[in-house]
């Protein structure tokens, strides 16, 4: 009896196994629909019975995604009545069929017996260099099924006449979720100051040069470095996080490239550049880049020092007061 079964079965399994290239009539009947998105990783979930079908559906943004992964869950009962439906997916449909019945035009992507488990999981890839594999646990069909070619439709169908009422009354379960890519993206927002604008520069992403920076690049997940060089403005460096499937708008305000002095000292400490007195802590200065000269006077104390000031950097210029401690084993006052 046994034999005669599995006799039986692959018979059926031969029949299904035939791909069709051409479109053709099928009748099905949409209980749900699943919109894969990257905002869900998670994915979509759909109860089916014997004779229902689900439409998948891509989101507005694909260009992380590598495939979709179709998880077929069955319940344990089923396996008494393997060999009784079978499972088809369908892509470049004539038309978009509403929730109910709807004949349609389509093509066949995969074709075949529920298989002998509880868990059934197909991937299926949606751009080349996909990496996606045919394993024990994952099954991914040939070829490439391209984003032209959906909406899908993933049907349950019986393959025998006389399914027992068991059967009928059973809840299948179909997840779908995106597969995505290790990459993410980065958009680079920079601002001018209103005295410079739009003058050139060169930016570098991980010691690449960006031709056209402010244009979306996708990046592998991961940290990253960002360098921006220009005789007009001033350098840049930044390091920023990419992450899958998302898209990271990193704001970098150009700044003019005059140098800067910063001064710090004590509230009764006068402050000279140059011999222009600037007063007591004085705002941040903008200078010509060269040599310059700054004395701190406190009463008849002076400090002077000169410094050499580049273009594009700021320089912060303290007067520092220490207090010496020395420690000695001697208890002995000098």
């Amino acid at each position: 009896m046994k034999s005669r079964w599995y006799a039986c079965s692959f018979s059926i399994f031969l029949f299904l196994i035939p791909l069709f290239i051409e479109a053709e009539a099928v009748r099905v009947f949409i209980t749900g629909n699943a919109e894969v998105s990257p905002d869900n990783p998670g994915g979509v979930a759909i109860s089916l019975s014997y004779t229902d079908s689900a439409l998948i559906l891509l989101g507005k943004d694909i260009r992380f995604f590598r495939g979709l992964e179709l998880e077929f869950t069955v319940p344990q009962a089923y396996l008494s009545h393997r060999g009784s439906l079978a499972i088809v997916l369908y892509g470049d449909l004539s038309r978009i069929p509403g929730y109910g019945t709807s004949d349609i035009d389509a093509r066949q992507i995969i074709l075949e017996p529920v298989p002998n488990k509880i868990r059934s999981v197909y991937q299926i890839p949606l751009r080349t260099g996909h990496g996606l594999r045919t394993s024990p646990y994952v099954t991914v069909p040939t070829g490439i099924i391209l984003p032209a070619s959906f909406p899908l439709v993933f049907r349950v169908m019986p393959v025998i006449k006389g399914l027992s009422e068991e059967v009928e009354t059973m809840r299948f379960t179909l997840n779908v979720k995106p597969i995505l890519s290790d990459e993410g993206a980065v958009k680079i927002l920079l601002r001018y100051p209103d005295n410079f604008p739009a003058k050139p520069f060169i930016a570098l992403i991980d010691d690449e040069v960006v031709e056209r920076p402010q244009e979306e690049r996708l990046l592998r997940e991961g940290e990253h470095h960002l360098v921006i060089i220009s005789d007009d403005y001033r350098n840049e460096s930044r390091r920023f996080i990419v992450e899958r499937g998302k898209v990271l708008e990193l704001a970098v305000n150009l700044q003019d490239p005059t140098p800067l002095l910063i001064f710090e000292s004590p509230e009764n400490a006068l402050i000279f550049l140059d011999n222009q007195a600037l007063g007591s802590n004085p705002a941040p200065l903008a200078v010509e880049p060269g040599i310059h000269e700054v004395r701190f006077q406190v009463s008849d104390y002076a400090v002077i020092r000169t410094l050499t000031v580049q273009k594009g950097k700021t320089y912060r210029v303290s007067l520092a007061v220490n207090v010496l401690v020395t420690e000695s084993e001697s208890t002995t006052l000098p």
